[in-house]
């Protein structure tokens, strides 16, 4: 129940918005037509899930009603929830991780985006279970950028490599693989550039560090991460479409999912990116990161606790019966 309890509190601002919007919906209207579908994907669109997304949902949601029969506000409400949840439990699968040791993990993202935090976070989470971490500063360009990654490795007590600032980022993250060679390091996590996107340099940049790895160290799962900040809505899923281009990203770490009323924009991610979320933020305490668990995200945005619960109560019955 962890995930859930902190999930919960981390969609507070969000759920206090979408739920109230659509409480207010299905308290004004007695009867399903058009006019109230279109509402119901105004709500979705103002929760951050996208125009596109949003348009797809109600369609669905359309088409159950119609083969259902649907007469009853109330159904309508049940086909809905049922369908966003629905979204998150189709992609439960792709979103199992298994970190192997040695593993690269290259964490991309604009500047802004909580990714320095987030290296942190994950360095502390991985620690926790056991794993030699390693940070790595490649992230040559901002003196700050140095400068946090260093207090964060020193916070969380594990080793990291850096060079001067506007040092060749790819020779930094040649010397972390030569000294995680050595020392035998489950876990690099290396901090990359955030400069704009589309930039044609910061592209080439991460071609060489791939380069490097695939010559250096074949032997390593190499995972590319992005740092996304939940307050950016609309804005973030555009960012990592475009990273996604450049990079083949193989994970999202969202942050600062506790500041923003728009955890709506979770729901495309899932749908629409195909880049599962790995982690996400929660807080601003060193533990606050959690795996993603998908159908309990679902759940904490309708305040569906009770199903939850009930889920578990019939899972411990079946072991019983089995027992």
């Amino acid at each position: 129940m962890a995930f859930f309890e902190k999930i919960f509190l981390g969609l507070k601002k969000t759920r206090e918005n979408f739920l109230n919007k659509l409480d207010d919906l299905f308290g004004k209207y007695k009867k399903i037509d058009d006019e109230l579908f279109d509402r119901l994907e105004e709500i979705l669109i103002m929760s951050d899930v996208g125009a596109g997304t949003s348009m797809e949902i109600i369609e669905k949601i359309k088409k159950t009603c119609r083969e259902k029969k649907c007469s009853d506000v109330g159904e309508l409400k049940d086909i809905f929830v049922d369908e966003i949840i629905n979204i998150f439990k189709n992609h439960e699968e792709e979103a199992k991780f298994d970190i192997k040791s040695p593993t690269i993990i290259l964490m991309v993202g604009v500047n802004g985006a909580g990714k320095t935090t987030s290296i942190g976070k994950l360095g502390n989470f991985f620690k926790k279970q056991g794993k030699s971490v390693m940070l790595v500063a490649a992230d040559t360009f901002r003196a700050a950028a140095i400068d946090q990654l260093v207090i964060w490795a020193e916070r969380i007590d594990v080793p990291i490599i850096k060079r001067a600032e506007n040092s060749d980022p790819g020779a930094v993250i040649f010397d972390a693989i030569k000294s995680a060679k050595a020392k035998k390091t489950d876990v690099l996590i290396c901090d990359t550039a955030g400069r704009l996107q589309n930039k044609v340099n910061l592209m080439n940049e991460l071609k060489k560090i791939f380069k490097i790895i695939r010559q250096e160290f074949s032997e390593a799962q190499l995972e590319v991460f992005i740092s996304i900040d939940a307050t950016m809505g609309q804005n973030a899923i555009q960012q990592a479409k475009l990273f996604n281009e450049a990079c083949d990203l193989t994970g999202i770490v969202l942050t600062k999912l506790d500041s923003s009323a728009k955890g709506g924009m979770v729901i495309p991610i899932v749908k629409d990116l195909k880049i599962p979320v790995r982690f996400v933020g929660v807080g601003e305490k060193i533990e606050d990161i959690q795996e993603f668990d998908y159908e309990n995200f679902a759940l904490a945005l309708f305040d569906l606790n009770d199903s939850l619960e009930q889920n578990g109560n019939d899972e411990d019955e079946e072991n019983n019966e089995k027992n």
